[in-house]
């Protein structure tokens, strides 16, 4: 295998490496997103692209190449003579089957490249999108928090206006009663003052008519001192 090749190989190798170190299942997508806020990626981030890009472009030129090397060793020509010597038939097919693994190498190769970038894309995908679902999750649970503690507060609340209103209504029952009571001993004040006013123009019709009778019992006894009087005058 040539230096090319040979590189070509330990890179798919890493690659299988990396993709199986990524499918690990306990480690979590949060952990991988802290692996890939590391500096070194931060100050790697301005070269990948290009590095992505230029290993895509590599990977598919020796594919194209394996591909080349294929069908040229998998013609009919080289079968024809590989036909009349056996020597070249081994030399063709040991070709051939290394053609067919170059491409085999360069083809898997590309396709892990891409695959790595994806899944790479992915986790940091899904590492945001857990951590999204948990902000809401923390906001779903506050705001569930929130309308019980907003139930519980208008269940207090209107326990409280039917507490209040109960009160209200038993002191309106009370003050109904103070003011019927009320009302039935200013109907006996009432009673009251008019049998007192009854009874003080009864005294003062009394008071009249004795007024009078003092009156004329007056005119009387002058009458009678009048008489008397001229009486002893004539008597003397």
């Amino acid at each position: 295998m040539t230096l090319q090749w040979t590189a070509v190989a330990f890179f798919l190798y890493g690659e299988i490496a990396v993709n199986l170190i990524f499918c690990i299942p306990f480690i979590s997508a949060q952990r991988w997103r802290k692996v890939f806020s590391w500096r070194i990626w931060n100050w790697l981030s301005p070269y990948w692209n290009k590095c992505f890009f230029t290993m895509i472009m590599v990977l598919i030129v020796l594919f194209l190449d394996a591909l080349r090397e294929v069908h040229k060793y998998s013609g009919p020509e080289p079968m024809q003579d590989a036909k009349v010597n056996p020597n070249v038939y081994d030399h063709v097919h040991m070709k051939l089957f290394r053609a067919q693994r170059n491409l085999y190498i360069s083809g898997f190769s590309l396709f892990l490249w891409l695959i790595m970038r994806r899944v790479v894309t992915l986790l940091n995908q899904a590492a945001v999108t857990l951590e999204s679902s948990a902000g809401l999750q923390a906001q779903m649970e506050s705001a569930v928090k929130a309308a019980k503690q907003n139930q519980e507060d208008n269940l207090r609340l209107k326990q409280a206006l039917l507490d209040e209103e109960n009160s209200l209504s038993a002191k309106n029952q009370q003050l109904k009663q103070e003011v019927e009571k009320l009302a039935g001993q200013l109907k006996t004040a009432k009673e009251a003052v008019n049998k007192s006013d009854a009874e003080v123009e009864a005294m003062k019709r009394q008071a009249k008519g004795l007024a009078h009778e003092y009156d004329r019992l007056l005119t009387e006894h002058h009458q009678l001192q009048n008489l008397q009087s001229s009486e002893d005058k004539k008597d003397q």
